[in-house]
């Protein structure tokens, strides 16, 4: 989707660094690094100037699965056909694919040829690609939702042409009522997405074995498209 990106990024690079850092709610220390980095975006990727995109993010999420020092080279094969990376700038990433730095938060609000945000931006496209994606995937036809509601918003479930399951996790601390707290759950996500890929988990029954970080599945606060893991801690 390189053409999408460039037009993104014609647009960004036009932005001081100041709108930038306003547009994002960032330091101007970190306006300045981005509004670099939409200066530098150049075509063709290459290994010099950009990087697989599953060891290039580094938020809670990646920290989670941990796939630079925990897959092996078949773990990343088997990932390139599985598993799908929402982005802001790229649209879709296949986990090999390359990219180079950005910051572009699918719900920045950016007015483009399309309209106002990047929702409108990417209209069908994103769902197209899945739904592409899904169809040639080994396995059983699900797609596993471990995406933020921010980026899962950019995708049409209505016309997803598999069952959706989106997986919860919960915290609960002595007797008060399970919740679901940002760090641990973005964490979470990542472990799981880690342990389908190495597992090579291809059926909805089978997330139910997840046990990562100590969370267990949880099945009277369970539905099919709504699997709930709950970890219990010491008050």
């Amino acid at each position: 989707m390189l053409d999408q990106s460039a037009e993104l990024v014609s647009l960004m690079a036009q932005k001081a660094p100041d709108e930038i850092a306003m547009m994002m709610h960032v330091s101007p220390a970190l306006g300045e690094l981005n509004f670099s980095r939409f200066q530098d975006w150049e075509r063709p990727f290459t290994t010099e100037n950009a990087r697989p995109a599953l060891l290039a993010f580094n938020g809670d999420v990646y920290a989670g699965m941990d796939a630079l020092h925990s897959f092996s080279e078949r773990d990343f094969t088997h990932a390139q056909k599985t598993l799908r990376i929402l982005s802001g700038l790229y649209g879709v990433l296949r986990p090999l694919d390359l990219m180079q730095p950005y910051r572009l938060e699918m719900g920045s609000k950016l007015e483009t040829s399309a309209g106002s945000d990047l929702y409108t931006f990417w209209g069908d496209t994103i769902t197209d690609r899945l739904n592409v994606d899904i169809d040639a995937s080994p396995g059983s036809r699900v797609l596993v939702n471990l995406a933020s509601n921010e980026y899962f918003g950019a995708v049409q479930p209505e016309r997803i042409e598999a069952p959706i399951v989106s997986p919860v996790f919960l915290d609960a601390k002595g007797s008060a009522d399970p919740k679901i707290i940002s760090f641990f759950a973005k964490r979470a996500r990542g472990v799981m997405s880690a342990w389908i890929i190495k597992n090579r988990v291809a059926s909805r029954k089978a997330l139910v074995a997840f046990d990562g970080m100590g969370y267990g599945y949880d099945p009277d606060r369970s539905t099919a498209e709504r699997p709930v893991f709950v970890r219990h801690h010491d008050v």
